[in-house]
Formats: structure tokens, sequence, C-alpha cells
């Protein structure tokens, strides 16, 4: 009896412990799991896994089916505003799924907490952005072509395992590929050799496309030989031989830690508060961005993004022609995005950030590093030396930035959210990676190379242009909110002005999506002003946001030209829209293979009322490169942004009273 009793008591103590164990696994188990405590919280990996599960469970997918996007499901925009700490609130993911085997697309959206499928269709006649396995797909179709193999073979490339193979979307489109319908992606062709450097020594003459649906080559041409760079282009410190003299060492620190404070995906900093979100498209998103005034908390933006880009390559020859790349909407821009390090990309002080993506079998992944957040000195913020009193007052300053870079193949580009003390809130795009080479029999620069600049022996940097859409959802002091147009003007001689000294700046409300169709003059010094249509600061003025360009160019294919179309947004500097929750992309929701008139265009089509309404602001700024040798083999950083300022919306300078 005792005995068992024994038994019974270890039994006990064993069933105890286990269980004890097992919870405290759970506990770290859930621990690890990251929170979800807002509406606008990026989907995490169980998330992700959830959403493609319930797809699989109430369709019937075949093995090509693909997941091309899979992002948070747009919040409504009511919703997150009334939303309160602690509030439920609903997920939903937002899944494009393309059947490969049928050539169809489909959109789903999935209910998470419910686990079901709650909206599906198919949207037909649009092609998703290219997916990385397509990639391989695409390089295994050109090497086991004959014709490609013969081409090869003509450029003197017996091992085809030194040619490099490049995918791009199609681009402009044949008449032939528009009726067939087809999945399409074109190869760009370079020679490696012992090289990991391969962009100096690309394969002119051929143009091969290959059908995705397929995986066969649909058409093929060579249209002849021509050299290409033999010349070893890697640029690593071995390769380089003699280095420059290094720099003595420049610490930045933080002896007592950053500024800024971090809660989840919320950051405050100096007044400012926003959420943010990488988004496998559109990348580093904000929203519900706000400033202080005190005791108040102002809203400025809901949302803000990058929407679309387009790079128009400028050489007309049928293997060149049809490279205009939509960098977000065929690539997915965000998913692009590239592990950054401390003390590289951004400064020592910083704070790394990872992001979940999802692949195109959707499965879940993590990307270490993607977003950068810190605190940088950018020299004075005001001063003023009074002479009387020998007064030198001086503030120095602080900027916050938010960060992510992106590689799209050659090029990498860096995406900068930068908030200034004073109220500003800039954009700052850099542009810096490999230019797209051109192979020539050129060795030295000639008048006929007038669609581009040698800027090697046998290289040529073609005349591009790169143009970046952006997307403003503002609300100033709440969503009502009109669009100003301020131009300046000299006023002529007459017995008003008799010394032709008269500056005059009139505004011009812009009152309707047609005639919000605008771009810069710089004759008149024309910039933009969105404000509040129901509030007055206390001078009796609308508060506002002012939009500041920064540098600029138009966009050069000319009326109909067939990238014109396609890329219509790029054609002026700003558009305004009525809020509505769909519309996101400036070139349309699939500007893969799509049809000319997508996006802006379709959404301004009703032409309606922009005042006192929920404004959405679109602004594109473009670069015009024509190419230099000083960009070669790696171009130096090259800027290009914006500014969104405060003009009446405080009452004084909001950063005068910073301690020194």
């Amino acid at each position: 009896m005792i005995k068992r009793l024994k038994r019974f008591l270890w039994l006990a103590i064993a069933i105890i412990v286990v269980v004890s164990i097992s919870l405290r696994l759970m506990g770290i188990l859930t621990a690890q799991q990251p929170s979800i405590s807002h509406p606008i919280t990026s989907l995490t990996e169980v998330e992700i896994s959830t959403a493609v599960s319930v797809i699989k469970r109430e369709k019937t997918l075949s093995e090509m089916a693909a997941f091309p996007l899979i992002a948070l499901q747009e919040p409504d925009k009511e919703e997150v505003l009334n939303f309160t700490p602690g509030k439920a609130f609903g997920r939903n993911a937002f899944l494009v799924i393309y059947e490969r085997s049928l050539n169809k697309t489909y959109e789903g959206i999935v209910d998470l907490t419910s686990k079901t499928l709650s909206s599906w269709k198919e949207i037909p006649f649009v092609q998703p952005a290219i997916i990385a396995s397509e990639y391989e797909l695409a390089t295994e179709a050109f090497k086991s072509d004959a014709r490609w193999q013969t081409a090869m073979q003509k450029r003197g490339i017996t091992d085809f395992n030194q040619v490099k193979i490049s995918c791009w979307a199609p681009g402009i489109l044949s008449k032939q590929e528009e009726t067939a319908e087809n999945r399409l992606c074109r190869g760009l062709f370079y020679y490696k050799g012992d090289r990991w450097n391969y962009y100096g020594s690309p394969i002119e003459g051929i143009l091969g496309t290959v059908n995705l649906n397929t995986g066969k080559i649909s058409s093929f041409v060579d249209r002849g030989i021509v050299p290409f760079s033999k010349e070893n282009w890697n640029y690593d410190i071995k390769s380089l031989g003699k280095l420059l003299s290094p720099l003595k060492a420049l610490k930045i620190l933080q002896p007592n830690g950053a500024s800024f404070q971090i809660k989840g995906n919320e950051i405050s900093w100096q007044g400012w508060k926003f959420r943010y979100v990488m988004h496998p498209r559109s990348g580093l998103v904000l929203y519900q961005v706000t400033h202080s005034d005190g005791e108040n908390v102002r809203p400025v933006l809901y949302r803000a993004s990058l929407s679309e880009t387009v790079v128009p390559y400028g050489a007309p020859d049928p293997t060149w022609s049809f490279r205009n790349a939509f960098d977000v909407g065929e690539y997915n821009f965000g998913s692009l995005a590239t592990t950054m390090e401390l003390g590289k990309e951004i400064p020592e002080n910083g704070l790394l950030q990872d992001a979940v993506f999802a692949n195109g079998d959707g499965e879940p992944y993590v990307i270490p590093g993607v977003i950068g957040i810190y605190e940088r000195n950018n020299s004075m913020l005001w001063k003023h030396y009074d002479f009387g009193t020998q007064r030198n007052d001086v503030r120095r300053s602080r900027e916050l930035v938010m960060t992510m870079t992106a590689a799209i193949d050659n090029y990498d580009y860096s995406l900068n959210w930068i908030f200034h003390q004073d109220g500003t809130l800039e954009v700052q795009n850099e542009l810096t990676g490999i230019i797209l080479a051109q192979g020539t029999a050129s060795e030295n620069q000639s008048a006929e190379d007038s669609y581009g600049r040698l800027i090697a022996k046998n290289i040529v940097g073609v005349n591009h242009q790169h143009f970046f859409n952006y997307r403003l959802d503002f609300d100033v002091d709440g969503k009502a909110n009109s669009v100003m147009e301020m131009n300046v003007k000299a006023l002529p001689m007459d017995e008003k002005n008799p010394l032709g000294n008269a500056i005059a700046v009139t505004e011009t409300p812009l009152t309707k999506e047609t005639a919000a169709v605008r771009d810069l003059d710089m004759k008149s010094s024309r910039e933009w002003m969105i404000v509040s249509a129901d509030k007055k600061n206390m001078l009796g003025a609308a508060p506002g946001y002012m939009l500041m360009p920064g540098g600029n160019s138009i966009f050069f294919p000319v009326e109909g030209s067939n990238i014109r179309q396609k890329a219509e947004f790029a054609t002026h500097h700003l558009w305004v829209t009525k809020y509505k929750p769909a519309e996101f992309y400036a070139g349309g929701d699939y500007p893969n293979q799509t049809q000319p008139g997508q996006g802006l265009p379709k959404y301004i089509a009703d032409d309606e009322s922009l005042t006192g309404e929920d404004v959405v602001l679109w602004y594109t700024m473009g670069v015009t490169h024509v190419p230099r040798s000083e960009d070669w083999p790696v171009m130096p950083v090259h800027r290009v942004g914006f500014k969104l300022i405060p003009r009446g919306f405080f009452s004084r300078n909001p950063a005068i009273n910073l301690p020194e």
C-alpha cells in the first residue's frame, strides 16, 4: 500500500513538472510572437501562413500556382481613425494568386480572425508582378533553346554557364503579343567570365522573349554581333589595388541613448508621432502622421507612400526600346529591400528593424535589418546675432530619418522619410548602383552616340529618366481639406508700383480633379498647399501644409509614344483626387503588360469635387540621367526629393523654444 502511494506521489510530481515546463515553454513561444495591438501592423509570419492555408483549403490550386503579393488588407480608414487602445479590431490579409497553368490572376481577402475566405475574384486581362522563380524559369528556357545557343556560339561563347540572364517585365508589347495574352518576360544577357560584376559586358543585338506559361521562347531575334567590354569591372578592394588614404575616425555617439521612442511600429520624436509598415509593393509606408502643438495633437497625413516609378530608356534600338521599368508594380519594390549595416547605409547610432515578407510559394520569411531609424545632426536650425547686445542665439538642427534600400537588378535606391524639428517632413530618394550598360564597338566618344555617352571603352551609358510618384493622403487638422495653388509674379511698373519691385502671390483653389492636374512652373515659383476647410488659425487663415518641390524634370517620351500612354502619371507633376479606399497606385494595380490609361487617368475620370473633401495629393518627381564616365563602375549617389512644410499651421516657429 505504501509503495503504491509512493508511486502515485512520484507520478503526480512528474506530471506537475511536465505541465509546468510545458506551460513555461508555451509562455516563451507566446512571448516570441509579435503582439498586434493596432490595426496598422504588418502581417506576421503566422498570419501569412494562415492566409495561404485558408486559400488552399477553400480553392483548388494547381502545383504551378504562385503568390506574387501577400500583404495586410488596408483597414477601413474611419475604423483606424476611431481606434482606441484595447479596442477590438479585425485583421485581414490581401493576396494576389496567379495560376500559371490557366494564365489567370485572382485576388483574395482572408479574414484572419475567423480564418475564412471573405472575398475571391478573378481579375481578367492582367499580369501580376514578376516573381523570383520566374528568373530561373527564364534562364532555363533560354539556355535550352537552340536559337539562343547558336547566338552565343556566334559570339565565341561556348560555356553557357558564363552567361548571366536577367528577366525583365516585357514593357512595350507588340500587337501580336497583346493579342496572345500570354505572361511574358524579356531576357537581358551578360558575359560573366571569371568576374562577379558582369554588368560591364552586356551581350547586345539579341531580343528574346519567354512565354512564362509554357517555359518556352516565344520570339527570338538576333540583329548581329556587337563587341562588348572584356575588362574586369570588379570593384572589390583586391581588384581595385591601390586605395585612397583612409580618413581619420569620425564617431557618431549618443551616450545617453536615442531621443526617439518606439513602441511596436509607432515612433515619437520632437512632437512628431507616426506609424510605419514595410509593404511588399510600396516599401516603407507612413501612417497617421501627427504633430503636437502644445497639448493639442494635430493630424497632418493619414498615409504616405511611394506609389509607382517608371524608368524609360532613350535608345530606339528594338533590343532597348521596350525597357521602361515600373519598379513598384512590375517587381514589388518593397520585397526587393536589402539588409543594411550600422556604420554603412545608416550611422552607428541607428536602429535596424526586420521585415516579414512572403515568397512566390506563399511561404513567410524574414529579411533582417531592412528598416533603418536614426537621428542625425544637420547644421543650424535657426540663428540670429544681435550687434547691439552681442547676443548670439543659435540652435543646432537634429533630424529623424527612416530609411530603406532596395536593389532592382543593376540599380539601387534608398527611400528616406526625414522629420525636421520645425514641423517639416522631407522625402529624399537616393539613386546609386550600376548604370544599365550598352555594348558598343566604340572606344572614343563620337557625335553618332547621341542616345547615350561613352562611359568606358566599349560601354555606353544610355540616356534615361527615373520618375517617382508619391501618394500623400493628407488630413491637415482633419479630413475636410482643400487644395490651393500658389503662384508668384512680378507686377508691371505703374502708379502703384513706380519702382517695379512689387511681387504678388496669388492663391487659386483647385476645385475639381481634372483641374488639379498641374505642372511645375519655375517662372512663377509654383507650389501647392493643402489647407483645412473648416478651421482657422489665430490670424484668421486656414492652417495648411505646403508641398515645396525640389529638383524635377519633364517626361521626355513624346506625345503618342506607347510609354507615355502607359505611364501617364509621369506626364504631370501634380494630381489630386478625392479619397477612395481602393486607389493606391498611380500606374494602376497591374502595370505589368497593362493597357494604356490605367491609374490616375481613371481615378480622375469622374472629376469629383476637391473642396472641403478628404483629398489625396499625388506628386511626381523625375531625374534625367545623361551618364558620365564618373558614374562608372558604380555611380555616386544622386539625391532628389521634396518637402512638406507647415504654412500657417503653427502660430510661431515651433522650434523656437528648443533648449541650448
